[in-house]
């Protein structure tokens, strides 16, 4: 029975390439069969997820889709480990995780270099290893891990700069904030935006800062800024550090537009204001859990998965935001986010 059947062409919402030039595979592809699913009832198999955080809405509907997908063909979660961004809480957690046996371990590698030889170490014990988002330095699939599912890093890269450069005057200065950590993921949607501003907006001068840690973001803010007082707009690699730039712009009086990825419960009134964040480019995290998990019930009976499988990034702004909300969360948009849409939008129109 066969539960994959490769694309003979890549998924066309897809626009970046996996960590080995690969190209995506469409999530829709992965069946889990009744048969399967019996299967999976039976094997009694155990699962631990390793994070680069436990906090925020991403990690919570990443979870929440992984432990209810993976139950519901009784297999169990044994362990959510947070690494706080750390590449030595991650090394020591995989280390004591290899002990304790589990089936599969999923995990987000928080580097590409440091946590490398602890990924390998998973497979060489014999542990199915699935990745989210990232894949350490040297890792091939089919060797050490099974398989890579993330959104479409470079799409999300190129959403945000689409939805940023409208708002931008003819040469014009926009700032880069960057994570400056080697990092698949964010060096993908930096790349993204850099290419499509040199291509469609040459006129702009970019000027990029990096942080090392979220919480350091608004420092770095606040540096760029005072170094470029005549920025005209700013884009964020993701919204947790989005948060404190947001508020170092708003103790310095800077109102200049701001797009970033990932709709964050943070994001959504500030979207919905819209006046200074103008889009985001939004992951689905739900649904990557439940790839993740499709996956890796898959892998542990032994099914052929796919190298690389991506989910396409949704560009969101004050004018889709309620659809936008529901497309990621999977629930109705908050009554006072209803209410502050359409005061925003009324006010544009008076």
């Amino acid at each position: 029975m066969h539960t994959f059947v490769p694309p003979a062409t890549p998924t066309p919402s897809i626009s970046g390439l996996g960590p080995h030039g690969e190209r995506a595979s469409d999530p829709q592809r992965l069946v889990i069969t009744a048969s399967d699913a019996a299967a999976a009832r039976e094997g009694g198999y155990r699962v631990a997820v390793v994070l680069h955080t436990l906090h925020g809405n991403w990690s919570e509907q990443h979870l929440s889709a992984i432990a209810g997908t993976l139950g519901d063909v009784s297999i169990s979660l044994l362990e959510a480990v947070d690494c706080h961004f750390d590449p030595d809480q991650q090394i020591a957690a995989l280390d004591r995780l290899i002990a304790s046996r589990p089936d599969a371990i999923i995990s987000l590698p928080v580097e590409n270099t440091a946590v490398a030889a602890a990924h390998r170490r998973v497979a060489e014990a014999g542990i199915k290893l699935l990745l989210l988002d990232n894949v350490p330095t040297g890792l091939l699939p089919g060797k050490e891990y099974v398989s890579l599912v993330s959104a479409d890093n470079f799409g999300l890269g190129r959403i945000a700069a689409e939805l940023l450069a409208p708002q931008l005057p003819q040469g014009g200065q926009v700032g880069v904030l960057t994570y400056d950590v080697d990092f698949f993921a964010t060096n993908q949607r930096e790349i993204a935006f850099t290419k499509y501003m040199g291509a469609e907006r040459p006129d702009l001068t970019l000027h990029t800062a990096g942080f090392r840690t979220p919480d350091l973001s608004g420092e770095t803010a606040h540096a760029l800024i005072s170094e470029h007082p005549d920025l005209d707009g700013l884009f964020v690699v993701w919204d947790e550090p989005a948060v404190p730039v947001l508020g170092t712009m708003r103790s310095l009086g800077a109102e200049i537009p701001v797009t970033t990825v990932d709709l964050g419960a943070e994001m959504v009134p500030q979207l919905a204001k819209g006046r200074v964040l103008k889009g985001v480019a939004a992951q689905n995290p739900y649904s990557q859990g439940v790839v993740i998990a499709q996956v890796t019930i898959l892998s542990l009976l032994g099914r052929q998965t796919p190298a690389w499988i991506a989910l396409p990034g949704i560009p969101i702004t004050r004018s889709n935001i309620l659809g936008g909300y529901q497309s990621v969360w999977r629930a109705p948009a908050p009554s006072e986010i209803v209410e502050l849409t359409a005061r925003s939008i009324g006010s544009d129109r008076t």
